[in-house]
């Protein structure tokens, strides 16, 4: 078990917050985990009180953006307890995007030593009203002082915890998409596959471009023929089409997210019929018009499921289920939600009590 030095903070900032009208990712709870890497080693793991950082201008990441991150959430159980949702997936994509980026990879003992510890000390932090949880936010970046483009040998490994409600302020209720047109996010052989601020940074504009036009998130087509569905901004995307369900194959521009993962083991345990493969926006469309099309959804760690009501593609609109949430989203948003909360049986073993 590896060894983390506590030093809790003085004056908790907790009565602070209102837990009634929690915004996502704007209030931050008491401690922080924190490491640092050097000579071959993470080095001097310890929670302290969650606060500013001090560095000089010429940290590398600030100027060559090498740095990756991770989401997850703990839960308060039924029974009083507090789960963490597939904790180790996100050790396993964390260290494919470190990868990716040329930074050391975390050991797991580590990672989850950090992550249960700080929960545990912040356990106060986390809401009990349904449909909120206490978001977790690994991230590794580097710290050498140098300006030029090269790997750092110094990286900085933080863990800190925000309390959270809903995502999109829609809810559960269906959002509204539109194709990324001129833009373009990933390719392969880019770093659409791993989670890395530069794939969000270049999600920032033509997101904007899209709220101020009414609609809640961007639907990437792909960066050569843009004609083939990708992923939204922040969530992986899937089709029920006459009872089969489609999403995206991952072929090293799409982000492999967790709850993606979780629906199609849930999919395949209920013996619904999955098809990962390139889907079109004109097969989209197509299927729409002719009644085949039953629901489109996101999938997320900071939303779970989000239903699709709308998809708008050049100077065409299709409305999905009649603007609702479908059956089989509702199905999986209250499975994956249940098995979070401790209400539904762990048959897969997803969930690591603190």
């Amino acid at each position: 078990m590896t060894k983390i030095k506590i030093k809790k903070t003085k004056k908790s900032r907790i009565k602070e917050t209102d837990f009634d009208h929690l915004e996502f990712g704007e209030q931050f709870s008491d401690h922080m985990f924190i490491t640092e890497y050097g000579d071959g080693t993470w080095n001097d793991p310890r929670i302290i009180p969650f606060g500013k950082l001090s560095f000089l201008p010429s940290l590398t990441v600030l100027h060559y953006g090498q740095a990756v991150f991770e989401g997850l959430k703990a839960y308060l159980t039924a029974n009083g307890g507090v789960n963490l949702f597939r904790a180790d997936k996100n050790h396993e994509r964390l260290n494919m995007s470190c990868e990716r980026l040329c930074i050391p990879p975390v050991p797991l003992d580590l990672f989850m030593e950090a992550l249960k510890k700080l929960v545990a000390i912040d356990r106060a932090w986390i809401p009990n009203k349904r449909g909120n949880s206490l978001y977790i936010r690994p991230f590794i970046f580097a710290t050498d002082d140098y300006i030029g483009v090269r790997v750092s040998k110094t990286y900085a490994f933080i863990i800190f915890t925000s309390p959270v409600g809903a995502y999109y302020k829609e809810g559960l209720n269906p959002v509204k998409l539109i194709t990324s047109g001129g833009y373009s996010r990933a390719v392969i052989g880019g770093l659409g596959e791993a989670k890395t601020p530069a794939n969000y940074a270049a999600s920032l504009l033509p997101a904007e471009e899209a709220k101020k036009q009414g609609f809640t998130q961007v639907l990437w087509l792909d960066a050569i023929e843009k004609k083939y569905i990708e992923e939204v901004g922040t969530m992986n995307i899937m089709f029920l089409i006459n009872d089969v369900l489609i999403t995206p194959p991952l072929e090293g521009s799409i982000l492999g997210g967790i709850t993606r993962d979780t629906v199609l083991t849930l999919a395949s345990h209920w013996g619904v019929k999955i098809e990962e493969r390139r889907i079109s926006i004109e097969e989209v469309i197509e299927k729409a018009k002719s009644g085949a099309l039953q629901e489109v959804f996101g999938t997320g760690t900071a939303a779970v499921i989000s239903p699709v009501g709308w998809i708008q593609h050049m100077e065409e609109m299709v409305t999905i289920n009649k603007g609702g949430i479908g059956h089989f989203s509702q199905r999986l948003y209250d499975e994956i939600t249940g098995i979070q909360y401790g209400e539904k049986p762990d048959i897969f073993g997803w969930c690591y009590q603190v």
